[in-house]
């Protein structure tokens, strides 16, 4: 009696494992886990963009005191000319876009900072602020639309024009879709997919 009570913890056992290991589960070196994606979801957004005070330098006496003209990335975007997100791959295989690592859930990609121009709204919040849940406790699937318009659980969204290129290969009836705060763009939300573990700014449209 005791020898089959043992074999059955041992099955149970090894068939526990094995459904622990479909679910994605087990220890890390139990098969390979993809570095961003792969059904991974961020137990917390961004942390808000570190201001960085730079020192003004010193006046040499010859120097011209004229304002500075703005550089390009300070300059707003031309009127009627929609810029697209180009984010460089931070490495080897890791998309070009902004991401989360799946090893530490890094945001990377998220370091405008509050006077990206890119993400200025007149009126932050008009339609009202989500709250349907954000984080990984929520997890939404899209069930219809495009990039302009999209909608889960009669919640209604769209993406920044400047993210246009990022949201461009995902699925809009069927992909995931987890909510995040913003802390540094008044307005804006971060939806990330876990199935490409990319992100990219969006606003809410009310519900």
């Amino acid at each position: 009696m005791t020898k089959k009570i043992v074999a059955l913890s041992v099955l149970f056992c090894v068939f526990a494992f094995a459904q622990e290991r479909e679910r994605g589960g087990g220890a890390p070196h139990g098969g390979h886990q993809p570095e961003v994606g792969g059904g991974h979801i961020p137990a917390h957004g961004p942390p808000p963009a570190r201001v960085q005070a730079q020192r003004a330098p010193e006046p040499s006496r010859n120097q011209d005191h004229r304002a500075p003209e703005p550089s390009r990335a300070q300059s707003r975007p031309q009127q009627g000319v929609v810029e697209q997100n180009r984010f460089p791959a931070d490495r080897g295989g890791h998309p070009e876009a902004p991401h989360v690592h799946a090893r530490n859930d890094q945001w990377v990609g998220h370091d405008g900072g509050r006077d990206d121009p890119h993400y200025h709204v007149d009126h932050p919040w008009e339609h009202g602020r989500f709250e349907g849940g954000f984080g990984p406790q929520h997890v939404f699937r899209i069930q219809g639309g495009n990039r302009e318009r999209f909608w889960f659980n009669n919640f209604y969204w769209d993406v920044a024009p400047y993210d246009y290129n990022i949201v461009a290969d995902w699925d809009w009836n069927g992909d995931q879709i987890v909510i995040y705060e913003d802390p540094d763009h008044p307005g804006w939300y971060l939806a990330y997919n876990p199935r490409l573990g990319t992100y990219a700014h969006v606003e809410y449209l009310g519900g």
